[in-house]
């Protein structure tokens, strides 16, 4: 089976063909620093940046937002405010542990919870917490965007019952190397037929 191979990233390429292909966020900030583009930030963060930057030259600040450093409180409490920008440091997994137990860890869900609830009190935090482990257990969980590959393992598995990893991993390479989306699709067997 032939498949197109994927171009190099360069500033030849248009924001459009660069959107079809699946890149490492490594190769995404290996561009953006090797153009003055700003280089700090999530995978889709970059690709949007990269994705203007190839289609009109302009080189995207970054947003207010992304440019946000939380500053915490030099002691955090129960009553303290969780700031704007917040950003997991060793200060806070401190005080999570102090709270919840040497078993807390700073899980997607949560920091989600953190960063989107600026203002509310650590103690509101606390209770997300054991909220968000209690549902958990009976949600299947939401795997962000720019985990593309454990996405595609993810549902190759739950199409393809008593396969294994290695089948999972040929049917992701074989994916990634193809123009447009990185979504499992059952057509992707057919490469383990070859």
């Amino acid at each position: 089976m032939e498949t197109k191979n994927r171009p190099e990233l360069t500033r030849e390429l248009t924001g459009e063909e660069f959107a079809r292909w699946y890149f490492l966020k490594e190769e995404l900030a290996e561009f953006c620093r090797a153009n003055k583009i700003p280089a700090s930030g999530r995978k889709e963060e970059l690709a949007s940046r990269i994705r203007e930057y190839l289609d009109t030259g302009v080189i995207k600040a970054r947003t207010p937002a992304e440019k946000r450093q939380g500053r915490s409180p030099d002691v955090i409490t129960l009553d303290s405010i969780i700031e704007d920008g917040f950003v997991c440091s060793e200060k806070h997994r401190a005080f999570f542990r102090e709270q919840i137990g040497s078993s807390f860890s700073f899980n997607v869900a949560f920091q989600k919870w953190l960063k989107n609830n600026a203002g509310k009190t650590y103690a509101d935090a606390v209770c997300a917490y054991h909220e968000i482990k209690r549902s958990v257990k009976t949600t299947k969980k939401c795997i962000d965007g720019q985990f593309e590959y454990n996405t595609y393992v993810r549902d190759f598995f739950g199409h393809n019952k008593g396969r294994s990893l290695d089948d999972a991993i040929r049917c992701w390479k074989y994916k990634k190397s193809l123009p447009g989306h990185n979504r499992y699709e059952d057509s992707d067997l057919r490469i383990l037929e070859e």
